[in-house]
């Protein structure tokens, strides 16, 4: 049993940064997931190793796990665990110091689940106090990865955020029901027009010129509006395969939100 550990629930692009800075401090870290991720940008995402068993991600690895016996395991050869588990059951075994759920809901999490001493939500969906102990600004702006002990987030404003002066038009979104195939390769350049993907027949056009930073894995079942890629207009293919400013702020919070408590801290031995 490791004395260390930090449970993420969610290994999406967000999570992974989270991961890569708990990685760095010291900490040990188990990812959880669900069956089928749905991580868009998954150069970035540790759930990527549910698809391909695993993963490297900048200096991390990250490798499928059966068990939560094997994710300790894991652990000591310095590689993230990643398990499926969509209920978070494995903390029973594990154990964790805290639990940070990244999963991104934008909504209240499941009633009456209480997996460790201390639980960081993310985002719009969580209050502090409530169903948390405390939040982690995600939003773009002045408040991005600030930590909130009382209260909630702002909310979602559907949005996404301004990316080299675009927002809406970067994101991809099914046009039907359907299955997703591919039609370009992830990380790679890619210009307006360009199909990018097909969903039941119906073309996924890339908006303007830039790199594909993001794209659901083909045979993906797909719903209407679901948002399944991402453009990048500033077309630096690096950035496809780097952890976000973003990730990392929000990242910096939750680092900020375990070392504020003694008992964490105590663990590491601080």
């Amino acid at each position: 049993m490791s004395s260390r550990l930090i449970v993420l629930r969610g290994g999406g692009d967000l999570a992974t940064g989270v991961a890569a800075r708990l990685f760095h401090c010291g900490f040990d870290v188990v990812v959880t997931e669900i069956a089928q991720p749905l991580a868009v940008r998954r150069l970035v995402a540790l759930s990527e190793a549910v698809y391909r068993n695993e993963v490297v991600i900048e200096d991390l690895r990250g490798r499928l796990v059966e068990s939560a016996g094997q994710a300790l395991q894991t652990i000591k050869e310095g590689v993230i665990p990643v398990l499926v588990d969509p209920s978070a059951e494995s903390c029973n075994t594990l154990q964790p110091l805290a639990v940070v759920d990244c999963r991104m809901l934008k909504r209240a999490p499941e009633s009456g689940v209480d997996p460790a001493p201390f639980v960081v939500g993310l985002g719009p969906g969580f209050t502090a106090g409530m169903d948390c102990h405390v939040v982690i600004e995600t939003n773009r702006g002045h408040y991005l990865g600030r930590v909130i002990r009382e209260g909630t987030t702002e909310k979602d404003t559907g949005v996404p955020g301004k990316v080299g002066g675009q927002a809406a038009r970067r994101v991809l979104r099914a046009p039907v029901d359907g299955i997703l195939q591919e039609r370009a390769e992830l990380g790679t350049i890619v210009k307006e027009g360009d199909i990018i993907a097909e969903v039941d027949g119906q073309a996924v056009r890339a908006p303007f010129d830039g790199a594909l930073r993001g794209l659901l894995p083909g045979g993906t079942h797909v719903t209407q509006g679901l948002k399944i890629g991402d453009v990048d207009p500033r077309g630096d293919v690096k950035i496809c395969s780097l952890i976000s400013e973003k990730s990392l702020a929000i990242a910096g919070g939750v680092l900020e939100a375990l070392l504020s408590q003694p008992g964490i801290r105590t663990a590491l031995g601080q």
